[in-house]
């Protein structure tokens, strides 16, 4: 089912032609539609990568990469925990036991099990995370670092990449992140302006995919948006207030088809998906999230983020299934995150393979930080940000291979460290971006690229 959401109006009267055509990204049929689709004509020029796409997973909590990708059976047992390890299908390679669908691939992926950042803090780091930058990020005690916050990795691929897209270029599937429902920094374009902020879809599972930006009331839906030619001749008063934009009516008739045609609204549409791909993935809100993300992948949008969840905490802790398990660690990680991981990752590396799609899209899952080697007293691991993995896919990264390495009990790196900004320019490389282009838009980030994985 696709939801196009709802608006309520202040009058009586119901939406006048005037409230239909006013600018605001809480409107179906405003500027912030119809600009994101202009960005096709204002970016810069597309340069080839090893990548036409990134799918990227955020992990938002922090997982434990001792219970995911870097376990230590060797380590003590308050160290350890109870989980064992298990070969994978690359010869020397071990994950978490909990994890035997990934294991069968890891031909396909790579892993660092050197990641390391700038803060134990979800707000900080994660900040760092998505934007390569703890420039502008706040902490959960509201101070804020120096700086002004940069674009999330994401709104810098819409910047350079997004004309090749037929479609807003970058697009997240998730709430927005907060902890303590404080709003983390570092989601959106940052410098780069509002017209390179994400275009979000949130997915329920008992509702199917909603469009908070596509907010229509509840009397105007997709149906009766059919007559574009009407619709478009609405319009002629606003265009003649925005002269100095003559392709304005071009860009709305296209922002207009997400709305009006049937074959475009069902990009967003999961029913057309046969059951068994939806079973395959894991009829989970992360799943399910990831099967929406392989279908825009699939139709060219340069840039997705899934989001685990919007809060850090699990749903015992008044959050809404986040990894960061203070608490009951592997209770949880048995239960509910790991099968839930390995089934819905597994399903989307193949899906991906088996479609033709992995090879130029380059798939990223990863966290702010990773969780404290030395088990705590309520059999849960604190943060910590010393020390962390990531996995890599597709986009020309080489399968099989493991960046960097960690020590003895997972507590720091022992050899090749890799920080988010590293990731981020590794990203750009991936995906086209030069660092001349970087640096001309002032979108650099200060790190390396970590050429291993290619």
């Amino acid at each position: 089912m696709l939801l196009v959401g709802s608006q309520r109006m202040r009058t009586c009267q119901g939406m006048s032609r005037r409230e239909l055509l006013q600018v605001g990204a809480s409107t179906a049929l405003g500027l912030s539609l119809g600009d994101l689709v202009r960005l096709r004509a204002e970016t810069g020029t597309s340069v080839a990568g090893s990548a036409k796409s990134v799918l990227f997973l955020w992990l938002w909590g922090g997982p434990s990469h001792l219970d995911t990708w870097d376990p230590k059976p060797n380590a003590p047992l308050e160290y350890r925990g109870p989980f064992s390890s298990i070969p994978t299908k690359q010869v020397g390679v071990r994950i978490c036991e909990l994890f035997p669908q990934v294991a069968k691939l890891a031909d396909r992926f790579a892993l660092i099990r050197s990641m390391h950042t700038g803060s134990n803090d979800h707000g900080l780091a994660g900040t760092m995370g998505l934007t390569g930058s703890l420039a502008g990020g706040v902490a959960l005690g509201g101070n804020a670092t120096a700086g002004a916050a940069r674009p999330t990795t994401g709104s810098v691929v819409a910047r350079v990449r997004g004309q090749g897209s037929k479609w807003p270029p970058f697009m997240v599937i998730g709430g927005r992140l907060h902890q303590g429902k404080k709003a983390i920094i570092g989601e959106g374009g940052g410098t780069l302006g509002g017209l390179y902020d994400p275009f979000r879809l949130e997915y329920d599972p008992a509702h199917g995919t909603r469009i908070p930006a596509l907010q229509l009331p509840p009397d105007l839906t997709p149906d009766r948006l059919d007559d574009r030619q009407q619709l478009l001749k609405a319009f002629d008063d606003l265009q003649r207030e925005n002269e100095q934009r003559p392709a304005l009516d071009d860009y709305r008739s296209q922002a207009f088809d997400m709305l009006t045609t049937p074959a475009l609204r069902g990009m967003f549409d999961l029913t057309q998906e046969p059951e068994r791909i939806k079973q395959r993935y894991g009829k989970t809100r992360f799943g399910q999230s990831c099967l929406l993300g392989r279908r825009l992948i699939e139709h060219g949008v340069p840039f997705v983020q899934v989001n685990w969840s919007d809060h850090v905490e699990a749903e015992e802790d008044s959050g809404d299934g986040g990894w960061d398990h203070h608490y009951r660690n592997f209770q949880i990680m048995q239960d509910r995150h790991a099968p839930w991981l390995d089934r819905t990752l597994s399903a989307l590396l193949e899906d991906l393979h088996e479609r033709g799609l992995l090879e130029r899209t380059l798939v990223v899952a990863i966290g702010e930080f990773g969780r404290e080697p030395k088990i705590n007293d309520k059999a849960g691991r604190e943060h910590w940000e010393k020390c962390y993995s990531a996995l890599l896919a597709g986009g020309g990264v080489k399968g099989g291979r493991v960046i960097g390495s960690s020590d003895a009990k997972g507590e720091h790196p022992h050899d090749r460290p890799v920080t988010p900004a590293d990731l981020a320019a590794t990203i750009h490389r991936a995906i086209g971006i030069t660092s001349e282009q970087s640096q001309t838009l002032g979108l650099a980030v200060d790190g390396k690229v970590v050429e291993e994985l290619f």
